[in-house]
Order: structure tokens, then sequence, then C-alpha cells
């Protein structure tokens, strides 16, 4: 664009022209008045009028006078065409440099637009990873959670198991025992009725041997006396008569057949007695038999009920069991289920949370880019005035820079105002600095839980690299961090001009023995641990509202 000083030399070389010409046509009307008047004006007694000869040469001079008027009309016409030209040429590189320039910017902020979309890609990948890794522990902590609950199930039901099985040992070797000590003790008694029998049997048969030998020896001594005496009788009967042998033998032939048949009679009750205790004894036996035959069908029937009560109770701790396995599986289904559930509500809130910070982003986006092009339409029309008013007047052309200059500053001041209001929870940016993971996984879903985006940097160095990148609106630190401790952070950000004025809350476990050394080192706010929830969220709103005001 033409400066000012150069406007003003075409505008007092125009000036110049201008009052050249105006001169050249007033000298040329006044000499064709004085031509005019000089010979209407002409008496008797004046000088007579100029000849033609006398006349030429100031006709010559009023031609050359023309002509210079013409030359110099013609200069001032080629003079201010050229300078039109340049004006215009001007004008011209001063639009191109215009379109240039602004087609930079527009390049510039395509460019830093691009930049944010691939920085926010970036940090959305990078949350996506953080929140896939914190689902990914959570899945891990919770399958951990459920192969304990699940061992220690296992080892509970193991030693239920065990303790069943030793108890069922003990009760079948008690069971055993009883029964060996039955057996036994049937064995036992069967050898004492055995023994009991045998010695009855001996005592019987000696009592039968020694009454059949005595029987023998009466029946010999009487055989003998009888002998002796019928010796004697028939020496008497030989002696006294032996009419009387005949009756004599026939009464002891009489005597011979009673005691045979006595004889026979004893022998026939002897045989009655024999089969009667025969009998008794086998009735005593098949009684025995009987009464041992139903023992051990009670036996049988007592063992067969305890088995089935084994059986029953099995069945039962089986039942039991699969009731057990069956509840566990359906807990664990219904804990899975609401594991899948919880899952899928973290999911549709995080894609939704994407979704709004996408449309915030978007809305944002949308807003800068009708904001550019506004300032840019703004920038074409103040552009378009300035042209007119060069081309106007070179007066209101310095009215106009005064006045868009004051545009500037209240547009700046405007500007800073905005940008000095109060940030949302949703616009204001946290940065979690902390080797701690659960610590990091917990206070991000704190800070979450009430709309703050939130930041994570496994350590200083990380924090430092971060910040470097893109300025959070808070930093959270720790102290002690491998690589770059929370004291090193804090002097790194305060000695940056672009991130001094971060406000930084720091978090440490000696917070009275390090307030000193925090607060020399520029630390806002030192939490000690642990911190209530709610003094953290009251921290960070108090360093918003005061960075605002400020």
């Amino acid at each position: 664009m033409p400066t000012n000083e150069s406007l003003l030399l075409i505008a007092a070389g125009v000036f110049v022209a201008f009052l050249l010409l105006r001169f050249v046509i007033n000298r040329r009307s006044r000499a064709d008045r004085e031509g005019r008047g000089g010979g209407q004006l002409a008496a008797p007694g004046a000088e007579p009028p100029v000849t033609e000869a006398a006349a030429q040469p100031e006709v010559e001079h009023v031609a050359a006078e023309d002509v210079a008027r013409r030359e110099a009309e013609r200069l001032a016409a080629e003079e201010a065409a050229r300078r039109e030209a340049e004006r215009l040429a001007a004008e011209e590189a001063a639009r191109r440099e215009a379109e240039r320039l602004a087609a930079e910017e527009a390049a510039r902020r395509e460019a830093e637009r691009l930049a944010a979309e691939e920085a926010a890609r970036r940090e959305t990948e990078r949350l996506a990873a953080e929140e896939a890794a914190r689902r990914e522990a959570e899945r891990l902590a919770a399958e951990e959670a459920a192969r304990r609950e699940a061992e220690r199930l296992a080892a509970e039901e193991a030693a239920r198991r065990e303790a069943e099985r030793l108890v069922a040992e003990e009760a079948a070797r008690r069971e055993a025992e009883r029964l060996a000590a039955e057996e036994a003790a049937r064995r036992e008694a069967e050898r004492l009725a055995a023994e009991e029998a045998a010695r009855r049997e001996a005592e019987r048969l000696a009592a039968e041997e020694a009454a059949r030998r005595e029987a023998e020896r009466l029946a010999a001594e009487e055989a003998a006396r009888r002998k002796a005496e019928r010796l004697a009788a028939e020496e008497a009967a030989r002696r006294e008569a032996e009419r009387l042998a005949a009756e004599e033998a026939a009464r002891r032939e009489a005597e011979r057949l009673a005691a045979e048949e006595a004889a026979r009679r004893e022998a026939e009750r002897l045989a009655a007695e024999e089969a009667a205790r025969r009998e008794a004894e086998r009735l005593a036996a098949e009684e025995a038999a009987r009464r041992k035959a139903e023992r051990l069908v009670a036996e049988e029937a007592a063992r067969r009920e305890a088995e089935r009560l084994a059986a029953e109770e099995a069945a039962r701790r089986e039942a039991e069991r699969l009731a057990a396995e069956e509840a566990a599986r359906r807990k664990a289904e219904r804990l899975a289920a609401e594991e899948a559930a919880r899952r899928e509500t973290e999911r549709l809130a995080a894609e939704e949370a994407a979704r709004r910070a996408s449309e915030r982003q978007a809305a944002a986006e949308a807003a800068r880019l009708d904001a550019e092009r506004k300032a840019v339409e703004e920038a074409l029309r103040l552009e378009e005035e300035e042209r007119l008013v060069v081309e106007a007047a070179i007066l209101r052309e310095t009215e106009r820079q005064a006045a868009e200059e004051a545009q500037r500053q209240a547009l700046a001041a405007a500007s800073r105002a905005a940008a000095e209001k109060v940030k949302t929870p949703e616009e204001t940016v946290v940065m979690v600095a902390d080797d701690s993971k659960v610590v990091r996984i917990k206070t991000g879903r704190l800070l979450s839980a009430h709309q703050y985006q939130v930041r994570m940097a496994e350590d200083g160095l990380d924090a430092a690299r971060q910040i470097g990148s893109s300025l959070p609106d808070v930093l959270i630190t720790d102290v002690d961090m491998p690589g770059m401790g929370g004291f090193e952070l804090t002097h790194q950000v305060r000695g940056d001009p672009r991130s001094a004025h971060v406000p930084i809350i720091m978090v440490t476990s000696d917070s009275e023995q390090l307030r000193d050394q925090a607060v020399a080192a520029g630390v806002n706010v030192i939490l000690g641990k642990p911190y209530p929830e709610e003094q953290l969220i009251a921290h960070i709103q108090r360093l918003m509202s005061g960075r605002a005001g400020g």
C-alpha cells in the first residue's frame, strides 16, 4: 500500500499542475480580452493599430504560450496518469500482498486447526488408550478377584470335601470297627456256643458213656448176682427139688421176658428221650440259626439302611454341591452380567462423553471458523473502506487508521476479557502427574465425575513434555516421581513464561515439612495424603476463579 508521504507527494504534484494550468488559462484569457478591447476602443487621435507584422510576435508568443500550456497539460496529464498508474499498481501490489498475507494467515490457521485436530485426536487416542488400560486393569482385577474368590471357594469346597471325606472315613472306620466288633462278638458267641454245645455234647456223651458203663457194671453185677443166685437157686433147686426147677425155669423165663420187656421199654424210653433231646437240640439249633439269620438279615438291613442313608446323604451333599455350584454359577453369571452392564454403561457414558466432547469441539471449531470468516470479511470490508478512504482524502485515511487502532484495541480488550472469564469444568483441562497408576485412575475418575477434562502423566518428564505441547489449566503433581520429581517439574513450569501462570497443586504425605519449600518453588496449594475429595475440587474451583479475576 502507498505510504502517507507518497500520497502527500502525489497530492502536491496534482496541486502544482492544477495551479500551473490555471495560471496558463488565466493569462490566455487576459490576453484575449486585451486584444478584443484594443480593437473596439481605438479612437481618433490614438495610436495607430498594431500592424500584422507588429502583432505577429504577440501571436507567436500567445501560440507559444498555448503550446506550452498544452504541453504542460499533456505533461501534467501524463504525470497524473503515471501517478494514477503507480497508485493503481501500488494498490494492486497491496491487494496481492494482502491476498498473500491472507492466504498465509489462512494456511497458518489451517495448519493450527490441523495441528489442534491432530492433538485432539492424539489426546482422544491417549484417553481411549488410558480408558482401555483402565478397563483392562479393572477386568484383570475383576478376573484376579474372581480367580481368588474361585480359589477361596475351591479351597473351602476342597476343605469341606476333605472334612466330609475324613468324617466319612471316620464314620466308615467306626462302622467297620462296629461291624468288626459285632462280627468278632458274633464269632466269639458262635465259638462260645460251639464250645458250650461241644462241652454239653461231651458231657452228654460222657454221661451216656458213664451211664452205659454203670448200666453194664450194674448189669454185670446183676448178671453175676443173678448168675450166683441162679447157680445157688439151681443148686438149691437142684438140691431142693427138680420139680420146682421147671416152675422156677418158667418163672425165670417169665421174669426174663418181663426184664427184656422192661429193658425194651427202658430202651424205648431212653431212645425217646434221646430223640426228644436231639429234636430239642435241632429245634434249638434251628432257632439259633433262625435268630442268626434274623440277626444277619437285620444287620444286612441295617447295612443297607446305612448304605441307603449314606447314599441319601451323599446324594444330598451332591445336590447341595450342585446347588452351591449352580448358585455360584448363577452368582458368577449375575456378577458377569452386572459387570457387563457396568462396562456397557461406562462404554455408553464414555461414548456419550466423547460425543459431547466432539460436539463441543465441533461447535468450538465452527465458532472459531465463523469468527475467522467474520474477521476475514471484516478485514476485507475494512480494506475496501480503506481503499475508498484513500481515494477520497488523506485526512480521512489518517482518521480511519486512528479508528482502526481504537477498534483493534477494543477487540483485543474484548478478547482478553473473553479469555479471562471463568472456565466451566467442561472447558477446564486438569493434568494429573503421578507415577502411581492407581492414584492417576482414582484422581481421574474424581475429576471426570465433576466434568473436568483430564490428562494423565506417568512422571515429571512426561508431564513436562505434554505441557510443552499443550498447556493445562491446572496441574496436580506428586512429590516423589522417577526421572523428574514434583519440585523439578514446578521449577520448569514456573521458569517458562508460557506456563508460569498455570496453578499447581502438590500432593504429599509430608505436607508440613515441605510447605516452605513448596511455597518457595511456586506451588499454589499443598494437600496432605489422604485428603477429602471435596477439598481437591474446591481448590481447583478457587484457583480457576482467582485466575480469571486476576
